[in-house]
């Protein structure tokens, strides 16, 4: 067999297959048997009419197209290979010339138009420069961590005033479509200013008191009516004020292994530092990875976008966003998509180039960590991935993740102030623990970053 590659636009290509008839013989020899299989001669048994029989009774043409027809596909996989082109789109096949079917010899000739994964050339990558935010923790930062913290053993007490900014309330709400009913519920639990349940709810309850209500208009995210225009009808039944434990050494004791409120404030105070530190290391990983794509021209196949926008907005998807199909968010998803893909193929190429390889522990450790963020048990969660066929993107992940560390490792990367900032704790092997697992936990909950990972990577 030989097949050859015709560039059609940077990610498009055509390929051109040829089949000698040496190499279509064994397909047709099978196909010989199908069609045996499937018809019924007087005197013979099932599967067992010879091939001149079969030629008179369907025709030897029937069998060559047979033959082609369930051969194609590996013969297309076999170009693949050959070739060394990555499909990215399903293919579309033309028969540009099939043998006779009462020769002997001659080829199956044929053409395959597919979108592919564009080459690129890398930049010098090492020493790019970034800035990020000078790493100045203040006494307002243990302050706010120390009554975030006494937050966690604050109780709730009832109060006779006016709802307020971070108030507890216990209300009922009803909503009305044109004046019908369409939804209702009692006794719901709501912090003011959370903004988690309904545009204009925040507004409509601050300012009441128990047994006190308000009407506001608002768009339902939700439910059979989610995007039509609604009003809402909410009864504040309770007015609740989280009462926080004092500051004291009591409290140190209480609610952590320090036995004074003095040394409880010093490990805050090292926890702010190290979280802005890491902080420092998410910015600078998401300014190298804007370079790059901005020092890198990746051309991105309509097809790719074409699909991700039909998934997204699938009704029948269970994740698809039917209802919220406008223009603008069509606009964000090809965004997202167009640039996604844009940091796949760079980080793929550097991992190339730097021959990054991830272990068996690597792959484990990620395995772990994102089984945490969807709540699963680990060993669970890698036997779905396992029989839905998604460990190789798994690897690729890590791979990609490993990658973008070894460029943020050689990056020179200066705060605001114009001071080198050292981020050899942030950028460290896999595997390796990082000397302060909370902060880098913390930072995570902003920027996508897991304790139990590299926590230079990048989520796509």
């Amino acid at each position: 067999m030989k097949s050859a590659v015709e560039n059609l636009t940077p990610t498009r290509v055509k390929l051109n297959v040829e089949v000698p008839f040496e190499e279509l013989k064994p397909s047709i020899d099978a196909a010989y048997k199908t069609v045996a299989s499937q018809i019924q001669v007087p005197g013979f048994r099932k599967g067992k009419v010879p091939s001149k029989l079969i030629d008179q009774r369907v025709g030897r043409g029937y069998v060559l197209e047979t033959a082609i027809n369930d051969g194609l596909n590996g013969w297309y996989q076999a170009a693949v290979q050959e070739t060394g082109v990555r499909p990215l789109s399903r293919p579309e096949v033309e028969i540009t010339e099939v043998p006779d079917p009462s020769a002997t010899d001659g080829e199956l000739k044929f053409q395959v138009e597919i979108d592919v994964r564009p080459e690129i050339e890398l930049p010098d990558y090492a020493g790019i420069k970034v800035e990020v935010a000078a790493a100045e923790s203040s006494s307002e930062d243990v302050d706010k961590a120390l009554d975030e913290l006494r937050g966690r053993f604050g109780t709730l007490k009832s109060v006779e005033r006016p709802a307020q900014n971070e108030d507890f309330l216990t209300i009922d709400i009803t909503a009305t479509i044109d004046g019908e009913e369409i939804d209702s519920a009692s006794g719901l639990s709501y912090q003011v200013g959370a903004g988690t349940m309904l545009e204009g709810l925040d507004e409509a309850v601050t300012g009441l008191s128990a047994d006190e209500e308000a009407i506001f208009d608002t768009t339902l995210v939700g439910g059979d009516h989610a995007g039509e225009a609604a009003q809402v009808k909410v009864v504040v039944k309770a007015v609740k004020e989280r009462e926080l434990p004092e500051a004291n050494d009591d409290f140190a004791q209480l609610a952590s292994e320090f036995d004074t409120l003095a040394e409880l404030r010093e490990d805050l105070a090292k926890q702010a530092a190290d979280s802005k530190v890491v902080g420092q290391g998410v910015e600078a990983r998401d300014k190298v990875l804007d370079k790059l794509v901005e020092l890198v021209e990746v051309p991105v196949p309509a097809s790719v976008v074409e699909e991700q926008i039909e998934a997204h907005f699938n009704p029948e998807n269970a994740h698809g966003e039917g209802d919220h199909d406008t223009e603008e968010h069509r606009a964000e998803v090809k965004a997202n998509t167009e640039r996604a893909f844009q940091n796949e193929v760079i980080l793929d190429a550097i991992a190339d180039k730097e021959e990054v390889e991830v272990s068996q522990n690597e792959l484990i450790d990620y395995i772990v960590s994102t089984a945490s963020q969807y709540g699963m048990d680990p060993n669970q969660f890698a036997q779905i991935i396992d029989q839905s066929g998604q460990v190789p993107m798994m690897v690729s992940e890590v791979r990609r993740r490993k990658a973008l560390a070894v460029v943020l490792g050689q990056a020179e990367v200066v705060d605001s102030e114009g001071n080198k900032v050292d981020l050899s704790d942030f950028v460290r092997p896999a595997g390796e623990v990082a000397a302060d697992e909370s902060a880098v936990a913390e930072a995570g909950e902003e920027a996508d970053v897991v304790a139990s990972d590299d926590p230079a990577a990048v989520k796509f």
